[in-house]
């Protein structure tokens, strides 16, 4: 089953840009996914496990790294890039 994923990053310090800019470049990073990003969110496409598997591991990442972080998004089923 392939899904559609919006998700926003909210760090909650003032160097908010090294975060996204460290979440968006992984998540860029991962086989088999699209990956689309505007000012406002990043959309991923794919495959239901390698999406959510992806997005798991990369926001646990965001959290060790950066600290205190809020993660926004939407999930639709369906490839909606398509």
């Amino acid at each position: 089953m392939d899904v559609s994923v919006e998700i926003s990053l909210y760090p909650l310090n003032n160097e908010y840009i090294p975060p996204i800019q460290d979440f968006i470049d992984r998540v860029n990073d991962a086989e088999g996914l699209t990956v689309k990003t505007n000012v406002m969110s990043t959309q991923v496409f794919g495959n239901y496990e390698k999406v959510m598997s992806c997005l798991t591991a990369q926001m646990k990442e965001t959290f060790e790294k950066h600290g205190k972080n809020v993660f926004v998004m939407k999930v639709l089923p369906g490839d909606l890039d398509h």
